[in-house]
């Protein structure tokens, strides 16, 4: 699939070694939607007993969300670019008219990184965080998987 919106950025990201072009693949995208269709509902399940753990899996499920476009298009994220390489191609590409459901999804991805290396001034993580986490992460997922329909 080629896209028009965002090209010259995919290109560049492509150029520097940020994206990688791989065979495109509805079906492992449909894989990776559900995944983290699944790590939603994991996440609500364990968000009391483990807001580190449920917090985590809302920010996997946004990201694998966002991998699924890149998938079905033919395209992936190095490890050079990694999950901002996700957010940025994604973003390029969708934002419009997506812009106010991807952008909180670098927040989750900073207070991930947070819970993943805590400092004093971030020490830990509540239920509601994870609940406020749910409310970036549902609607990313939600609107990725709308763009298979």
């Amino acid at each position: 699939m080629r896209w028009q919106q965002g090209r010259d950025t995919l290109d560049g990201m492509i150029g520097r070694g940020e994206l990688e072009r791989v065979p495109a693949s509805r079906d492992h995208a449909d894989v990776l939607l559900g995944q983290a269709r699944q790590h939603l509902a994991s996440a609500r399940a364990i968000a009391r007993v483990d807001p580190v753990g449920g917090y985590q899996l809302l920010y996997d499920a946004a990201r694998k969300s966002l991998a699924a476009v890149l998938e079905n298009q033919g395209l992936r994220a190095t490890s050079r670019g990694g999950h901002i390489a996700v957010r940025d191609a994604v973003s390029a590409q969708l934002d419009p008219p997506l812009g106010a459901v991807l952008r909180p999804f670098d927040r989750l991805r900073r207070r991930r990184n947070q819970a993943e290396y805590p400092s004093a001034e971030h020490p830990g993580m509540e239920t509601e965080d994870v609940a406020h986490g749910r409310g970036v992460a549902r609607p990313v997922v939600h609107a990725t998987g709308a763009c298979f329909r």
